[in-house]
């Protein structure tokens, strides 16, 4: 086998509104932020070393025959190998990400994407979107346990989503440029454990916590209806209400508040927190005119480091 170094990218993502309530079947909104990236890179190896995968970020290198079953690297590229029935190659991919870990971003999504597209790609047998999104969904339960599949469905498609589990994906038309900023509590967000809790709470009150999902539902709709319209102001309006849910969910931390509370009184149109919570990140809408005050306001808050991105354009 011969082949030139292939790289492929994958995207971090942030949810606008409906997580949580959208592993219940309720919508959800996600979008594709490009600022940062999980990068794959595949290169041919002398015969007979197998493949090797390489996370310099992380300080590892493993052969994928001795790497332990539930890596999640080494899934990817199991899974990749399996669906495309083929050995392992003689080859060394190399992933680098600067996607921040455990913040709510879609990291292991992000990353799980780029290995299956750059492997697949490298063995002579590239894979459309849906493939790929298998691939990685699968990956994603070792990440979250029972994930909703909304983080691999955005990363693998790279545009704003309107996700429902189950259901055909909807693309959205955005009718204006939006800018959102995303703050970093720089605390790991432990998505798997906060969905588990969730979980066991809709268990103990599942009135109650149904309609706490069913209210997020209809937040969300009205939300890619402003998001379609190109209406800021409600959107940002939403955003307060459905980090209010979020809180009375019990996924809201004071790191998350704090950094909320302090993007609305610097100027924000909305704020919310973002992923599975008690850490992570929160995000705010923003005009052009107040970028520099609502992240100062969050730098100051404690937040680790503000990405700004924008819905309706190329960044």
């Amino acid at each position: 086998m011969t082949f030139a170094p292939i790289q492929c990218s994958a995207p971090g993502k942030v949810i606008l509104f409906g997580e949580h309530a959208v592993v219940y079947g309720q919508p959800a909104i996600a979008v594709p932020v490009t600022q940062v990236q999980a990068t794959a890179t595949v290169e041919l190896a002398p015969p007979g070393n197998g493949l090797t995968l390489v996370a310099p970020d992380l300080e590892r290198s493993i052969s994928l025959t001795t790497a332990p079953q539930d890596d999640p690297l080494a899934v990817a590229a199991r899974l990749t190998l399996a669906h495309l029935s083929v050995p392992p190659p003689d080859a060394v991919l190399t992933i680098h990400s600067t996607i921040p870990i455990a913040g709510g971003l879609g990291s292991g999504a992000a990353t799980a994407a780029a290995v299956v597209r750059s492997l697949a790609i490298a063995l002579g047998h590239p894979l459309d979107n849906e493939s790929i999104n298998t691939i990685v969904y699968e990956v994603e339960k070792i990440h979250h346990g029972t994930p909703s599949g909304i983080d691999n469905t955005v990363v693998t498609m790279a545009q704003p989503i309107y996700f429902v589990r189950g259901r055909p994906i909807e693309l959205i038309a955005v009718g204006a440029t939006f800018t959102i900023l995303i703050g970093d509590t720089g605390v790991a967000s432990p998505t798997k454990e906060s969905v588990a809790y969730v979980r066991r709470q809709r268990e103990k009150h599942p009135a109650h916590y149904d309609a706490l999902c069913d209210q997020i539902g209809d937040l969300v709709v009205e939300a890619r209806q402003a998001i379609e319209a190109g209406d800021p102001d409600t959107l940002g309006k939403l955003m307060d209400e459905n980090h209010r849910l979020l809180i009375e969910m019990g996924v809201s931390s004071p790191d998350l508040n704090r950094l909320v509370t302090a993007a609305r009184t610097s100027g924000a149109l909305g704020a919310k927190l973002s992923g599975g919570g008690w850490g992570g990140n929160m995000i705010a809408l923003v005009e052009e005119a107040t970028i520099k005050r609502v992240t100062r306001a969050l730098t100051k808050q404690g937040a680790q480091r503000v990405i700004a991105t924008r819905l309706g354009t190329i960044s």
